[in-house]
């Protein structure tokens, strides 16, 4: 039996140190997704759209170009607005690192009692528990407001930023991503 051209894998549950390796890596996989925040917001690429119908593909476009942007803007908002509320600042942070390994870094497929659970049922569950630990906390009224706030400037930035000048890559196009080859 050849092993021709195989990565080598540790068979065992790995080390801390591993497992720290392949979170960075995938870390920096997601950021490089990031777009230059000067190709956002390139002053020469805002105007308005012909109409409504022409804002709703500058909208999809823009969002999936720029999503991981938005991202890092949506939870900007949301950490600046919890700055006042420091429990639910500890409650956030806590919520995220658990988002961060039981559904982004993770290698392996979640076990519970020696069977596998699906990636929509732990989807499922994060988002609950991260709403109902959120609105127990006391600031629903900021944690709402600021969702709110970093939507409208998802919205007006997508419906402003023309999109005839983004391109992506074949990669980005497998990954969900367009090619745009029309100007809007």
């Amino acid at each position: 039996m050849t092993t021709y051209g195989t990565i080598p894998t540790s068979s065992g549950g790995g080390t801390n140190l591993e497992f720290l390796s392949r979170a960075k890596e995938r870390f920096k996989t997601g950021l490089g997704t990031r777009r230059p925040w000067k190709e956002m917001f390139n002053l020469g690429s805002i105007n308005f759209p012909h109409g409504v119908p022409g804002a709703f593909p500058r909208i999809k476009t823009n969002i999936n170009y720029f999503r991981m942007n938005y991202a890092i803007i949506m939870l900007s908002i949301l950490f600046l607005s919890l700055l006042w509320h420091p429990i639910s600042l500890i409650v956030f942070v806590v919520l995220m690192a658990a988002w961060l390994f039981l559904y982004f870094l993770r290698d392996e497929p979640v076990m519970i009692f020696h069977r596998v659970i699906d990636d929509r049922v732990v989807l499922a569950v994060l988002s609950v528990v991260t709403i109902v630990l959120l609105l127990l906390t006391g600031a629903t009224k900021n944690i709402l407001v600021s969702i709110l706030v970093g939507l409208v400037i998802v919205v007006v930035h997508g419906v402003l930023r023309r999109t005839d000048d983004l391109f992506l890559d074949e990669d980005g196009v497998e990954a969900g991503g367009y090619l745009v080859a029309s100007s809007s």
